[in-house]
């Protein structure tokens, strides 16, 4: 399954309390990987188009949504330390 990033959007890390600063900063203390390599990884068993990504910083996980070619929107977890897929969910 490939996982497409669209160039032409950016991805932005987003959620409360400047997590692109605790993001950056986890990086940086290498507590968390680069977000290239979750979504590399992720594209392995999620197919579709990355359209959000949050940082849960108090967990360190990943939210992303995906939406797959049939137009249906998927909630991905994934471990910011690791990599591992924790769930995935249809949004509802």
């Amino acid at each position: 399954m490939l996982l497409m990033v669209p160039v032409s959007l950016p991805l932005l890390v987003s959620g409360k309390d400047n997590d692109h600063d605790v993001a950056y900063e986890a990086l940086q203390r290498g507590q968390i990987l680069p977000l290239s390599k979750i979504l590399s990884q992720t594209a392995t068993q999620v197919s579709g188009e990355v359209i959000k990504v949050e940082l849960d910083s108090k967990r360190l996980e990943y939210k992303l949504k995906v939406l797959s070619a049939n137009g249906q929107v998927r909630k991905v977890r994934v471990d910011a330390r690791n990599g591992k897929l924790l769930s995935i969910k249809d949004d509802d």
